[in-house]
């Protein structure tokens, strides 16, 4: 038989082939990932990320909250609306991105065009806006976009220039509206918006508008700001939403915090941001998610966040039956659902501040025999137990009747012996160690 001819020569320069384009290719590889390591490097030298400067937790509104006729239909709601809305940002900037959410929606959201400006004199609640302020909104460069089922949309940077505490205009136009009346919105603003049939997005006024006082479809507000700059969350229910402060005011607990941070250099850098909504539960949906669901939207997933004001359980106690296994069963759930919320919001690296419930002594909550007291009591006593929360924050003892620690005083409630007045949301803003909150 022939011998075969030998296959070594030719194995070995295909060897050597393969070789030198993988070295070849490795090297590529490594440039690349050495540059792309100096650009990451170069923006973390620049220190910049995205952190919300305002947020309104969405919610499905309720009938009695969905805009007034013409603006809702039978079957859509805002069809060739102009909404015009302001709302108070708490970090400064030079350029902000905007989200839209159609949390509760069961059918897609259009939005035809989005303009942003400073409102006129600077004030919250008006319609006009300031000359010269004005700048289109994009979404991935078009003026128009849709809002998935359930979803949200974030819009392309604007260059604009912002400062802490001052109050931005929002107006946005829906030509088709949205095709159901499952809107997202949220309806405790205690701040006017103003709604106009046709596109009135670029519009210096909104002359004969329809107002009301609710929020719809924005949802959040971001910056662009050095990577210092942090933001503390607070989840809470109509008590940290507001109700009892002034429309257009913007004097809830968490706007006279954030004030006082503003007062000083080691805190002004810190948004605040309120996410919570009136009838809020911990435990169980009311209005809005309960926190245990909504923790990781509104808290967990925001960009900056490294603290967390915990202001919640008064709607659990309040809505549990008012018997002894009851109120046994609702503290022992609270506490429990406590530890969890710590837990995870730890494991993101969010320190946590426990704030001691109210009394409601006087409300429709007090049944009488003190039962509900107790639990609150009881509740309150572990959030000021050792080690449970990294700090504890006793908004009770700020705001409680010392002759009668079952009820607030009585200057500084709006009347239901439940929600306060301006004056004791800032006994509460008071209450809040701003040295718990210093970033330098």
């Amino acid at each position: 038989m022939k011998p075969q001819p030998s296959r070594t020569p030719f194995a070995t320069l295909l060897s050597t082939c393969v070789l030198a384009l993988a070295l070849v290719v490795t090297a590529t590889a490594v440039t690349a990932l050495v540059r792309g390591t100096g650009q990451v490097a170069s923006a973390d030298r620049q220190g910049s990320h995205w952190v919300n400067t305002w947020t309104g937790m969405p919610q499905l509104t309720e009938p009695g909250n969905l805009p007034p006729a013409p603006f809702t239909g039978e079957k859509s709601v805002l069809a060739d609306t102009t909404l015009r809305q302001t709302v108070r940002v708490t970090v400064g900037a030079h350029r902000l991105r905007l989200r839209f959410s159609n949390a509760y929606g069961d059918t897609a959201l259009p939005l035809t065009s989005v303009t942003v400006a400073l409102p006129a004199g600077g004030a919250a609640g008006v319609g006009g806006i300031a000359s010269g302020s004005l700048h289109r909104v994009t979404f991935s460069g078009r003026a128009a976009t849709v809002v998935p089922v359930g979803a949200q949309v974030v819009s392309d940077p604007v260059d604009f220039e912002l400062t802490a505490g001052a109050n931005l205009t929002v107006t946005a136009y829906t030509a088709q509206g949205q095709p159901d009346l499952a809107l997202t919105s949220h309806p405790g603003s205690r701040t006017t918006s103003y709604l106009v049939g046709g596109d009135h997005t670029q519009d210096p006024d909104l002359p004969g508008a329809t107002t009301v006082d609710h929020w719809y479809l924005l949802s959040d507000v971001e910056v662009l700001v050095p990577a210092a700059t942090r933001a503390v969350a607070v989840l809470g229910d109509s008590l940290t939403d507001g109700r009892g402060s002034t429309t257009n005011g913007n004097d809830r607990w968490p706007d006279q915090f954030f004030d006082r941070l503003q007062s000083r250099a080691g805190t002004s850098d810190i948004a605040v941001l309120n996410q919570a909504a009136g009838g809020n539960r911990v435990l169980n949906d009311g209005l809005g998610p309960n926190v245990l669901a909504r923790l990781d939207r509104d808290v967990l997933s925001r960009s900056g966040v490294s603290w967390l004001i915990l202001f919640e359980g008064v709607n659990d106690i309040g809505t549990a039956a008012a018997t002894p296994q009851a109120q046994q069963t609702v503290a022992d759930d609270l506490i429990a659902a406590y530890r969890q919320i710590v837990v995870r919001a730890h494991a993101q690296g969010i320190r946590v501040y426990g704030a001691t419930l109210l009394p409601f002594g006087g409300n429709a909550y007090d049944d009488g025999a003190g039962v509900r007291e107790a639990a609150r009591q009881r509740v309150n006593t572990w959030i000021r137990g050792q080690g449970h929360f990294d700090a504890v924050i006793d908004f009770d003892r700020a705001v409680r009747d010392p002759a009668d620690p079952s009820r607030l005083r009585a200057d500084l409630q709006v009347g239901d012996w439940l929600h306060l007045n301006p004056t004791g949301y800032g006994a509460l803003a008071a209450a809040v160690p701003a040295g718990l909150f210093r970033t330098s």
